[in-house]
C-alpha cells in the first residue's frame, strides 16, 4: 500500500543549534510533531526550547550525546517519535543509524544504508562513479604498500584524503616527497581520531579548480532530479565558507554536462532523498568526480533561495513514499536569481582562525529583502568547544549577482553579535576581494589573497 505524508505524525531530529531548529521548522509547517534531543551543553539551546518535546542524551561531548546511536533510538521510543532526521554532520551519513531505526520500526528521512555504504567511502564512490561513466580525478585507492611509489606514478603534487569522512579533516596537501611520510602519518592521526578509522586514498592534486557541487534528488519510484549547482570554491583548509548559486564560472553547456553527470552517479546506486554530488572543474572546463554527500548539505539554503524550495519538506515526502514534487523541467523553470551565503563561525580571523567559546551577551540578526539567516542564537546563549564552531549562515538573494552581493555584504555588516568572537569582517572582506567579485575565483582564492591586501588591512588566512 503507497505510503503518505500523514503516517508520520512526530519527527525526532537528531542534530543539534540551527540545522535542528531549522528542520523543526519545516516540520511545524507540515504539521509534524517535534521532539528534539540535546546535550548537557546545550540544555538552553533555542533548538530546545522550539521543540514539542525534548529529550536528554546527557553529556557534554559528542561522542556521549549526538554520536550515540543507542541514545538517538532510545529517545525515539521515549517520545513516540515515528520518523528520525539525521540533518547534517554526526550521525546524517550512517548507515548504522539507519539500520538501528528499520530496527525499532522507524522511518529515516534519508537514503537507504546501502546506498550510504556504497558512497559514504571515497573509494567505493569512485568506484561507482567509473562504472557509471563519469571521470574521476587520477589517484589510487586501497592499501599502499609504497607511498612514493605511488605518488611518483601520480605526479606530484598530490592530495591525501581520508576514505571515511570529510569537512576536510585527514586531508594534506603533497608538493614533494621528501614530505610525504610526514603528510601520511598526519593525516591518518587526523582521521583515525575524527571519524574511528584511518584509512587514506591518493589523488593527484588539481590546484586552480572550482569545486562545483549538484543538489540531486531522488525518490522510490525511479526518478532522480538536479536543483542545479553551487559554487564552493572558496576554501579555508579545505572547509567551506562561501557558496554561491549559479556557478559564475560554469557557461550553460558545462552546466547541463556536469548536472547529467550528477544525476547519472546517482541512478546508478538507486539514490532517494536529497544527495550531493562533487566535482572539481579544471579551468579548461574538465570535470571530476569528487565524492557523493548522502544527506542534506550545510548550504541547501542557497539552492532553496534560488529555486524557491523546501529541501527538508521534499525529504520528509521522499521518506514517506511519495513521488518527487516536481519533474526536471518544472524545476529548471524555477531557477530565478542569485543566491551567496557566508559562513558565521566563532573563531579569532586575527589568532589563525582559532575557535572562540562564550557567552552570546548580544544578538540581532539583520533583515530586509533577499536576506535569510539560518541561526540558533539567542542572548545568554553558551558557545562551547564541545561542537563545530558554525553560529549562523548569512544568506543574500537577488537578480543579479551583483546585487546578490552587496545583500550579503550589508547582511554581514548590519548584524550584531556581543560576547563572543566571530569571522564577519573576515567574511567581508573575502566577499570585497576584486577576484571574488569578478567571479573569477579558484580554490586557491584564499592562498592567493594571503599574500595580498584589502585596503590597509592583510587577509590572515593561514
Amino acid at each position: 500500500m503507497k505510503r503518505t505524508l500523514d503516517d508520520i505524525k512526530t519527527v525526532l531530529v537528531a542534530n543539534r543549534g540551527e540545522i535542528a531548529l531549522r528542520i523543526a521548522r519545516t516540520c511545524r509547517a507540515l504539521g509534524l510533531r517535534v521532539v528534539a534531543v540535546y546535550s548537557e551543553a546545550d540544555a538552553d539551546s533555542p533548538h530546545v526550547a522550539y521543540a514539542d518535546e525534548a529529550v536528554s542524551l546527557g553529556g557534554r561531548r559528542a561522542q556521549d550525546s549526538y554520536l550515540c546511536i543507542e541514545k538517538i533510538i532510545g529517545a525515539a521510543r521515549a517520545s513516540g517519535a515515528d520518523a528520525i532526521h539525521p540533518g547534517y554532520g554526526f550521525l546524517a551519513e550512517s548507515p548504522e543509524l539507519a539500520r538501528a531505526t528499520a530496527d525499532a520500526g522507524l522511518v529515516f528521512i534519508g537514503p537507504s544504508p546501502q546506498v550510504m555504504e556504497a558512497m559514504g567511502a571515497k573509494d567505493r564512490a569512485k568506484n561507482c562513479a567509473f562504472e557509471a561513466g563519469v571521470a574521476c580525478i587520477p589517484g589510487y585507492q586501497g592499501a599502499y604498500s609504497d607511498w612514493q611509489a605511488v605518488a611518483r606514478e601520480i605526479g606530484l603534487p598530490v592530495m591525501l584524503k581520508a576514505v571515511h569522512g570529510g569537512g576536510g579533516r585527514g586531508m594534506r596537501l603533497v608538493h614533494s616527497e621528501g614530505d610525504l611520510a610526514a603528510a601520511v602519518a598526519a593525516a591518518e592521526r587526523e582521521a583515525t581520531a575524527s571519524f574511528g578509522r584511518g584509512e587514506l586514498l591518493m589523488e593527484k592534486a588539481l590546484l586552480g579548480a572550482r569545486h562545483i557541487e549538484v543538489q540531486v534528488f531522488g525518490d522510490n519510484h525511479g526518478n532522480v532530479v538536479h536543483l542545479g549547482e553551487r559554487d564552493c570554491s572558496v576554501q579555508r583548509r579545505y572547509q567551506k565558507i562561501i557558496e554561491e548559486c549559479p556557478s559564475p564560472f560554469l557557461t550553460d553547456s558545462l552546466r547541463e554536462a556536469i548536472a547529467g553527470a550528477a544525476v547519472k552517479v546517482s541512478r546508478a546506486v538507486g539514490y532517494a532523498g536529497a544527495g550531493t554530488v562533487e566535482f572539481l572543474v579544471a579551468s579548461s572546463g574538465e570535470f571530476f568526480f569528487l565524492e557523493m554527500n548522502t544527506r542534506l548539505q550545510v548550504e541547501h539554503g542557497v539552492t532553496e533561495a534560488v529555486y524557491g524550495v523546501d529541501l527538508v519538506e521534499w525529504q520528509i515526502r521522499v521518506a514517506r513514499g511519495e513521488q518527487l514534487p516536481l519533474s526536471q523541467s518544472a524545476i529548471n523553470a524555477r531557477r530565478s536569481g542569485w543566491t551567496i551565503e557566508a559562513r558565521l563561525c566563532a573563531e579569532d580571523s586575527a589568532r589563525g582562525f582559532l575557535p572562540q567559546s562564550g557567552t552570546v551577551t548580544g544578538w540581532a540578526a539583520p533583515t530586509g529583502e533577499g536576506v535569510r539567516i539560518d541561526h540558533c542564537l539567542q542572548e545568554g546563549l553558551a558557545i562551547t568547544p564541545f561542537y563545530d564552531s558554525l553560529l549562523a549562515k548569512v544568506i543574500g538573494s537577488s537578480d543579479t549577482r551583483e546585487k546578490a552581493l552587496a545583500t550579503l555584504n550589508d547582511a554581514l555588516g548590519n548584524l550584531r553579535l556581543e560576547g563572543i568572537k566571530h569571522n564577519g569582517e573576515f567574511l567581508r572582506r573575502v566577499l570585497a576581494a576584486p577576484d571574488f567579485a569578478r567571479g573569477d575565483y579558484t580554490t586557491s582564492l584564499l592562498d592567493e589573497l594571503q599574500h595580498k591586501e584589502t585596503g590597509d588591512e592583510k587577509l590572515r588566512i593561514a
